[in-house]
């Protein structure tokens, strides 16, 4: 529980966090409203570390971590990782509006 609201530092700057806190998406060419929990975060850790930039993002932004890292990653923390690739236990659906 200790999660709803604290404070951290990105980039130098104290910023607030946590899942009461209400806020817009990182992205820059989004508007969408987000709470700041770890749901949201990019990274492992509030703050940013080597695998994400600590910031916060909506669901349309923010992507599956690569195999073997926890968490979620945006667009630009992929680290060569296409995003919209298919991985080994994707599942594909086809759907036929009847024939």
């Amino acid at each position: 529980m200790g999660n709803g609201f604290y404070e951290t530092y990105r980039n130098g700057e104290k910023i607030e966090a946590g899942y009461l806190v209400e806020a817009l998406c990182d992205k820059a060419d989004c508007t969408t409203k987000i709470h700041r929990g770890t749901d949201a975060l990019c990274g492992e850790t509030p703050g940013g570390d080597e695998y994400g930039c600590g910031g916060y993002f909506c669901d349309a932004d923010l992507y599956m971590a690569p195999q073997g890292q926890i968490g979620y990653r945006c667009f630009l923390c992929m680290q060569g990782h296409d995003p919209l690739e298919f991985s080994e236990d994707a599942m594909v659906a086809t759907f036929n509006a009847g024939s």
